[in-house]
């Protein structure tokens, strides 16, 4: 996992296939707090995992398509047990 403690407000979040997904408001515990402003936010928080962070430079870069990561969003900070780790199933 990438260091999350270089995550800021207002960052950009890029999902992996170099699209924009949002942008930073917070972190909040295992969680990553978007800004309700973005497109795709319409108007709504959405929080995703810090465990999708790939690295951090001048925005977070996230291991997950910027597709897939709208599509699994949730409008709740993220809890413990929320989403398996990716390859938990494999040997």
């Amino acid at each position: 996992m990438a260091d999350t403690s270089k995550i800021r407000e207002h960052m950009e979040v890029i999902g992996s296939c170099g699209n924009p997904v949002g942008k930073v408001d917070r972190v909040e515990g295992i969680s990553i707090k978007l800004t309700k402003d973005g497109p795709a936010a319409r108007g709504e928080h959405h929080y995703i995992p810090v465990d999708w962070v790939q690295r951090v430079d001048l925005h977070v870069h996230l291991s997950k398509p910027a597709a897939d990561v709208q599509e699994e969003w949730q409008a709740h900070p993220v809890k413990e047990g929320d989403y398996m780790a990716e390859n938990a199933d494999r040997p």
